[in-house]
């Protein structure tokens, strides 16, 4: 890395195939849109709407810690920032050692190191699809029972109501949905590596 970053570095250079250019028009712009925008209009205002019975703030805050370990904004913003690390330490590599877009497919090291950071994010993005599933499931329901035995109260157990949990579940499917084709775009990218480097598709 020290080498690199005392190095000249062209930082034009784009992914070698089609489906890395789509993909990386897909993760860059619709993901990223989609979390930004609509993510924030979901769940921006979740903790001030999520209310406990008895309605009372020391009660509302433990709950809604206890029903959201990390908020969906953060784990989604550092699933696409761990996600574009592999790619971004490759394309840094080629640019400061200025390989061009075709030797990325003609070069064998070139095509093993491209190859195996696409197969870093699938593994990456399976990780995250994992960890999701761990933390939110796969739908918010109305009603979340809380256990506030540690604040001491004489209940044990009390229901809290979740603000706009079908809008969240729409958003939730739809997050599993972007990780599933961004997999899907990795492997399909990797099966068009091989497919150049056999020569059944033409090299750009």
């Amino acid at each position: 890395l020290f080498f690199m970053l005392n190095e000249p570095c062209d930082l034009q250079l784009r992914p070698p195939t089609v489906i890395g250019q789509f993909h990386t028009l897909f993760f860059g712009s619709i993901r990223m849109f989609f979390l930004g925008v609509l993510g924030f209009a979901v769940y921006g205002n979740e903790a001030l709407h999520f209310s406990c019975d008895p309605d009372k703030r020391e009660v509302n805050l433990f709950c809604y810690n206890q029903f959201r370990p990390i908020t969906p904004q953060v784990f989604w913003a550092l699933q696409l920032v761990i996600v574009l690390v592999p790619g971004a330490f490759f394309h840094l590599y080629a640019a400061c050692k200025s390989i061009k877009q075709e030797d990325i497919l003609q070069k064998s090291s070139y095509t093993g190191f491209y190859i195996f950071s696409v197969f870093l994010r699938i593994v990456l993005e399976v990780v995250a699809f994992w960890l999701q599933i761990q933390l939110f499931g796969f739908k918010v329901n109305a009603i979340y029972m809380c256990d506030v035995g540690a604040l001491e109260k004489k209940f044990n157990i009390t229901r809290c109501m979740v603000p706009e949990h079908f809008e969240k579940t729409i958003f939730l499917i739809a997050m599993y949905t972007f990780t599933v084709i961004t997999v899907i775009l990795c492997v399909a990218e990797i099966f068009e590596i091989s497919c150049r480097r056999l020569g059944f598709l033409k090299t750009q």
